[in-house]
C-alpha cells in the first residue's frame, strides 16, 4: 500500500539524491482518432438530390411569386413543360424534406453535406422552400378562399 509504505520505496531514486532527473517516455503505441469524413462524396441519390433541389428551389420560387401576384400558378407552357416542371419541382422538395426528417430521426443530424456542402445547401433550401409555400397557400388561402388545384384551369389560363 502507497501510504504505509516507507519514504524511500514510495519515491523514484532519482529524487532523493537531491536532483531530478529527467527521462524521456516513450510511447509504446501511437493513437490516431480520425472523425468521420462527411465530405466524401456520396451515391447517386445524393447527386441526383443535388441536382434536382437546385433545379427545383427557383422553380418553387418562381411559382410561388406568380401565384402571389397573379393568383394562378405556372403557365402550362410548350407541351405543358413549364407545368410539369413545376410539378416535379414541388414533390422533388417534399422528398428531400421527408428524406432529411427521415434521417434525422434515425441519425440524429440531417443529411450529410455532400461534396462541396451542396446536400446541405439543397437541404437548407427545402426546408424554406416549404415554409414559402405554407406562407403562400395560407395567404392564398386567406385572399380567395382556395388554393387552386393542380391542373391548369379555365380561370387561370382559358
Amino acid at each position: 500500500m502507497l501510504l504505509l509504505s516507507p519514504i524511500s520505496t514510495s519515491l523514484p531514486p532519482s529524487f532523493h539524491r537531491g536532483k531530478l532527473s529527467r527521462r524521456s517516455i516513450k510511447p509504446s503505441c501511437r493513437v490516431v482518432a480520425k472523425a468521420k469524413d462527411n465530405t466524401e462524396t456520396g451515391g447517386v441519390l445524393e447527386k441526383a438530390a443535388i441536382a434536382g433541389g437546385l433545379v427545383s428551389t427557383p422553380v418553387i420560387g418562381w411559382s410561388l411569386y406568380t401565384l402571389k401576384t397573379t393568383g394562378c400558378g405556372l403557365p402550362p407552357g410548350p407541351a405543358g413543360s413549364i407545368g410539369a416542371l413545376e410539378g416535379v419541382s414541388y414533390l422533388v422538395v417534399l422528398g428531400i424534406v421527408g428524406w432529411s426528417l427521415y434521417t434525422k430521426t434515425k441519425t440524429g443530424s440531417g443529411l450529410p453535406n455532400g461534396p462541396f456542402g451542396l446536400l446541405g445547401a439543397v437541404e437548407g433550401l427545402s426546408y424554406l422552400s416549404v415554409l414559402a409555400i405554407l406562407v403562400v397557400f395560407g395567404l392564398q388561402f386567406l385572399d380567395n378562399g382556395s388554393v387552386p388545384g393542380p391542373l391548369p384551369s379555365d380561370q387561370c389560363f382559358g
